[in-house]
């Protein structure tokens, strides 16, 4: 009579016993399958780890539209599209959703697993662990499977040192197949959501390249039960998986959320804001944070519209104003009454900040690094960008196309300048006029910090360079082209020279004036007008320009 009649699958000391009644010996130095799992997880990356202590999430109330998109897509297992990709501008709340919907799924028991990547955190910024965590939390959500991983990496004990496709087909793709032919897995019931957060912060575009394409080739492919969510500022590689021209490897396959262009997060950041504030309030032993009428309606609208739809710059406020040494009502002040002119040494967006510093200097050195690009200052021409977006450059606005002939580049060179900035810049053209494109920042808030020395630090551009350097570029075109007045950008030579010509501010030194000068600059434009006088080629505006930049120009040589 046995005494474990329904045992199997088990170890005493260096005896494996199957279900079939098979004892196998294995030696003293036998391979331990599962703790060679254990010892390859990333457990930072887990939805519910220690080290990811009180998680952003969305506040009850708040993002409920988009969340039950989320859940809806997720527990319609026969839906046609079994990989979602949502992608939203930095801080446009990705991680609080992918954290929301994590816990949800846990509790419905339909989460399989979750992997959390981050930037700061080593164990969790590349792909070594990403596989290995995701199979140790699928094993444990049935034996079957994970005797099956187990048994796997004892007949391979160097696969955490492979490749990426062969760790996923390995540990995932066949011990799931065979589980399920063995009986002991039932795949209609099995936890069926795969949670990957901040794709973007896996580094190196070509490992977060891969990542995609393993997922396709050995989860897609493989025609598995799983539902694969995936949450992403939208740089490079996940821009081109899913973009449709040309298509992209995903882009047939893929259930696209794009979170900062579709979902206006301006009540939820309203509500957000008056709730964690009065709550903040009523804790305070400032008695003026504990009066009903704090915050007031006209401070928590003046905060919404600077948040610009994004939850970062809630979330930033949110944690200065919480700070338990000072008072919410002082530092809500600092926060509305800040200026970058007023001479204050607090920094009240600091955490914002850093964002925008490390998003904008990974932007510079990967722009800078491209041998095409050397030479050029990617921070002078993302500002000048800028600057001509909001009309603080010539008369007008000019499109991005013009404005990259303005500042001497290539054409299209705005694209490849933008390419790592699209958590925080878009650009793109009305639907109805194509030949116009458009820039738009996501918060207004990146813009003033651009403005500001205090807060871009080292990465801060002054107006005046930017000024200089538009100037210079023109007076360089001039130069160089020998039928400048047979051109379409003559009005954007005369324009750009008129940022200057007759203003009290010097935007351009009289060293590089001389050097116009001696080559032949003014017998140039002499001999070009000449020529055109006749044919009546320029407006008035081109003339009026002209005699300025003149007129300032013999003013400032002969000084």
């Amino acid at each position: 009579m046995s005494m474990f009649p329904h045992a199997q699958n088990f170890r005493v000391d260096n005896m494996r016993v199957h279900s079939s009644q098979h004892v196998h010996h294995t030696p003293d130095n036998r391979v331990d399958g599962w703790k060679m799992l254990l010892d390859n997880v990333a457990s930072n990356a887990l939805h519910d780890s220690s080290a990811r202590f009180d998680p952003p999430r969305c506040d009850e109330g708040t993002r409920v539209e988009v969340t039950d998109e989320l859940m809806d897509w997720i527990q319609d297992r026969k839906g046609p599209k079994r990989l979602l990709c949502m992608t939203g501008a930095a801080g446009a709340g990705k991680s609080a959703l992918q954290q929301t919907i994590a816990e949800k799924c846990s509790k419905s028991n339909t989460l399989g697993s979750a992997f959390f990547f981050s930037a700061a955190d080593p164990t969790r910024n590349n792909l070594i662990h990403i596989v290995p965590t995701i199979a140790c939390q699928l094993g444990l959500r049935n034996h079957a499977l994970r005797n099956a991983i187990e048994e796997a990496i004892e007949e391979d004990p160097l696969i955490f040192k492979k490749r990426l496709a062969t760790q996923m087909d390995t540990l995932i793709v066949a011990p799931f197949q065979r589980a399920c032919a063995s009986g002991g897995l039932d795949s209609i019931t099995f936890p069926h959501a795969i949670l990957i957060d901040g794709l973007d912060e896996c580094s190196g575009e070509e490992n977060q390249d891969e990542l995609l394409s393993t997922i396709k080739r050995c989860l897609l492919d493989n025609d598995l039960p799983f539902r694969i969510s995936i949450a992403s500022r939208p740089e490079w590689a996940i821009r081109t998986a899913l973009d449709n021209d040309p298509e992209g490897c995903l882009y047939q396959l893929t259930y696209h959320i794009k979170l900062s262009d579709i979902y206006d997060a301006t009540s939820d950041i309203r509500r957000y804001l008056w709730t964690r504030l009065c709550g903040i309030g009523s804790r305070s032993r400032d008695r003026r944070a504990q009066s009903p009428q704090w915050p007031t309606k006209e401070d928590i609208e003046k905060l919404v519209a600077a948040a610009s739809g994004q939850f970062v710059y809630a979330a930033t406020v949110v944690k200065y104003v919480s700070e338990r040494r000072g008072s919410p009502v002082d530092r809500l002040r600092a926060i509305i009454d800040w200026t970058p002119e007023g001479g204050q040494q607090t920094r009240p967006l600091e955490l914002l900040d850093i964002l925008y510093r490390n998003i904008l200097s990974t932007a510079k050195e990967l722009y800078e690094a491209v041998d095409t690009n050397q030479g050029r200052d990617f921070l002078l021409l993302v500002r000048a960008h800028q600057m001509n977006s909001e009309y603080r450059i010539g008369h007008c606005r000019s499109s991005i196309r013009d404005f990259d002939e303005i500042i001497s580049l290539e054409e299209g060179g705005h694209r490849v300048l933008f390419s790592d900035l699209h958590s925080l810049v878009v650009v793109g053209a009305p639907e109805d006029i194509r030949v116009w494109e458009e820039m738009h920042f996501y918060h207004r808030s990146f813009s003033e910090f651009l403005d500001s020395e205090f807060r871009a630090q080292h990465l801060f551009v002054s107006e005046k360079r930017v000024h200089e350097y538009v100037v210079e570029s023109r007076l360089r075109r001039l130069l160089q082209q020998e039928d400048f007045l047979e051109d379409w950008s003559f009005d954007r030579i005369t324009d750009a020279l008129a940022c200057y010509s007759g203003n009290q501010t010097t935007y351009f030194d009289n060293l590089r004036l001389i050097d116009f000068t001696r080559n032949n600059g003014w017998g140039r434009i002499d001999g070009r007008l000449s020529s055109h006088v006749e044919r009546d080629y320029l407006d008035a505006k081109n003339w009026y320009t002209l005699a300025l930049f003149t007129s300032d120009a013999i003013q400032r040589l002969n000084v």
